[in-house]
């Protein structure tokens, strides 16, 4: 039997540096990238570390006790996170999101929802702050992100069965504390929340109808997202991708739906509304069905890695300008340049690719940019 090798380590040093233009690029609330796309929504991932070890993001053969985090040296404090934050919100970002890893994993966090929730868009409104998480700390420390200013969580929970979801989590947590940690958001007014299933087929998508029924009329958005092809190491297969559209199949035949209009440009669910009025959920196609026209999001990672596409193959380091002494308008124009240049869109791409495209390189691993 050979060995699996894959160089995490390697892929995550495969960034460029960014680099201060020539020309500035000022921050003016209207940058657009190379097809026209604006930025609007910045996903901050606070660690890369995790305490499930799901298949489809941290499979635990890999991420194994061996496996070599980044150092806390290596991280971007809350103050350069805030900073960057604070430059990218002049250039139009309206969302933060902040993820991981496991998010609450890293400490004193409610020192960084404060900072980020001090910050104001150009028109002087509060930025829409938002946290994803496995949930499996959340009910010791939802109460905490209320009050430091974060307004709503998404919490990631691939089924109810025990038994499904602690095979999904491979690290045998249980369910019933993942359904305490939403209560006490709930309690703690962190809302509207969303709940997040991954579906596999042939792994947990007999948990379908189960999650809908649980949740219809609770005010709680649930929502289904195309297993994908993120990464190297989750053994991506299309023959275990359940299409968004079988899932609103499925739900339609018991619980009749209705198609809902988007709630804001560029989301990236397709909403589906009970037909009685007992609330929505959403499906998450990005395998099935490319919403790449209409994506504003951008990523950074935990050690200052700016990436552009969920996908991507290369980072772009915003770390050595925030060390290396560049001014706020010079990193502005850093990442207005990086920006302008943008035209990623692999999920449209993907059916038309060769098998072979990506041969040769290893895009970044979900739980390094969060999903």
């Amino acid at each position: 039997m050979s060995e699996r090798v894959i160089p995490l380590i390697d892929q995550r040093l495969q960034t460029r540096a960014a680099q201060v233009p020539a020309q500035p690029v000022p921050a003016t609330g209207l940058l657009g990238d190379a097809l026209g796309r604006p930025l609007r929504d910045l996903r901050i991932s606070v660690t890369d570390r995790c305490n499930f070890r799901c298949s489809y993001c941290m499979p635990k053969e890999i991420f194994d006790k061996d496996y070599q985090y980044l150092p806390h040296s290596a991280l971007l404090s809350f103050e350069e996170i805030t900073r960057v934050a604070r430059v990218f919100v002049a250039h139009g970002v309206q969302k933060l999101r902040l993820t991981g890893g496991e998010p609450l994993l890293r400490k004193n966090l409610e020192i960084l929802i404060g900072q980020l929730a001090a910050l104001r868009t150009p028109e002087g409104k509060p930025l829409d702050i938002t946290l994803t998480t496995n949930g499996s700390l959340l009910k010791k420390k939802a109460q905490a992100l209320k009050e430091a200013g974060l307004q709503r969580v998404t919490v990631s929970l691939d089924g109810l069965d025990d038994a499904v979801f602690r095979a999904m989590n491979d690290v045998d947590f249980p369910v019933a504390d993942v359904l305490e940690g939403i209560a006490a958001a709930r309690a703690a007014g962190l809302g509207p929340i969303k709940v997040n299933m991954v579906v596999k087929r042939g792994t947990n998508d007999d948990q379908i109808l189960p999650m809908a029924r649980h949740f219809k009329g609770s005010g709680i958005v649930l929502r289904f997202i195309e297993y994908m092809d993120v990464g190297a190491t989750n053994g991506w297969r299309m023959d275990e991708v359940l299409p968004s559209a079988e899932v609103v199949q499925r739900i339609h035949r018991e619980m009749p739906l209705v198609q809902l209009e988007p709630s804001a440009p560029g989301e990236t669910a397709e909403r589906w509304g009970y037909a009685d009025g007992s609330g929505e959920i959403g499906v998450i196609s990005s395998v099935t069905q490319a919403f790449c026209r209409d994506c504003n999001r951008a990523r950074l990672s935990t050690e200052g890695q700016l990436y552009l596409c969920l996908f991507a193959t290369h980072g772009h380091d915003l770390r050595h300008l925030i060390r290396g002494g560049a001014s706020d308008e010079q990193l502005a124009s850093a990442i207005g340049a990086i920006w302008q240049q943008r035209d990623d869109r692999y999920s449209e791409l993907r059916a038309s690719l060769p098998p072979d495209a990506s041969s040769g390189t290893r895009r970044v691993e979900m739980s390094y940019i969060g999903g």
